[in-house]
């Protein structure tokens, strides 16, 4: 009997038959259905899968006796009550690895598009305006990115820099092992430091507004912000005032405090690039996060450690 997989994230009907191979699936991906999943099929569902935006509450924890996996279908975890779970002895995975080179990819593409302002010069030529109407953008290459969070994400956009002869340095909790760039114990330092901030930091109270308007000022009236992570890393109150009152050139942004409604102080400004939580799916990523979901979850049913641990 293949095991019962309660899923509250939304899925292609491609990837829901992949998984359906394996276990019974319960697909449960908007608020209803997923409460009233939970309440008519709560004691029989022994594995979840989620996302770090959808989470999973400790009291949804509780109304699922039988529990004993949960996965996050992507990197991020940080609105799943994972001491709850590892109390009740349930494991715990996620996809580490899956979609790095999607968000680092979409990062560069996020940058090249604010510095170079595309959108803008799109939206112009399609007006009929010529380049002699417009103010010359400055060059990408040859500049100083500074990574916010060096993780798998952040060294790929590390690594994606070099091929702009950009300089780049990073902030993490810690130094990294192995790492040759230049750290910053200090944040606003970094920003002061930098042309470019990209936040590949992951999500949650530790984070929380870590991009405040002391580090928008310290990046500066040249600067530029790209945010891949969460939104909650970022104040948007205060990168709302710096893109306005020319406190920072320019921002792109894939995600938002208060998703998935993008901040509406932010959808009149010109010199920011908005793209709707999209970085880390395609595709390829998509396919190798269920790809690796399904290997996690058919090792632990059957004894064995899973391959990427939370």
């Amino acid at each position: 009997m293949k095991p019962s997989l309660l899923v509250l994230i939304p899925l292609s009907d491609e990837s829901r038959t992949h998984i359906a191979a394996s276990f019974e699936v319960s697909y449960a991906p908007t608020h209803e259905a997923r409460k009233e999943a939970i309440a008519t099929e709560g004691a029989q569902i022994r594995a979840v899968l989620t996302n770090g935006t959808t989470g999973l509450t400790a009291p949804e924890i509780d109304a699922m006796p039988a529990l004993e996996f949960v996965s996050a279908l992507g990197a991020g975890y940080e609105n799943i009550a994972t001491d709850h779970a590892r109390a009740r002895g349930i494991v715990l995975a996620n996809g580490a690895g899956t979609n790095d080179d999607c968000v680092a990819d979409h990062a560069m593409a996020l940058l090249l598009a604010v510095v170079r302002d595309v959108p803008q010069r799109d939206r112009a030529t399609r007006e009929g305006i010529w380049r002699d109407a417009l103010p010359m953008r400055p060059s990408v290459s040859g500049k100083r990115l500074g990574v916010i969070g060096l993780g798998n994400i952040g060294r790929k956009v590390a690594r994606r820099a070099a091929g702009f002869d950009i300089e780049v340095a990073y902030h993490n909790r810690k130094p990294r092992e192995g790492a040759t760039w230049r750290y910053f114990a200090d944040v606003n330092e970094l920003a002061r430091w930098s042309d470019y901030l990209v936040v590949a930091t992951p999500g949650g109270p530790s984070t929380h507004h870590l991009i405040n308007r002391d580090v928008l000022e310290a990046l500066g009236p040249k600067g530029f912000l790209v945010n891949v992570s969460r939104g909650s890393v970022v104040d948007t109150a205060a990168l709302a005032h710096a893109l306005s009152h020319g406190v920072i050139a320019g921002a792109g942004l894939d995600v938002y405090e208060g998703e998935p409604q993008p901040p509406q102080a932010l959808l009149p400004l010109t010199n920011v690039v908005l793209t709707p939580h999209v970085a880390g799916t395609s595709p390829e990523s998509t396919g190798a996060s269920v790809d690796n979901f399904i290997t996690n979850a058919t090792r632990h049913f059957a004894g064995e450690d899973v391959l990427t641990p939370i």
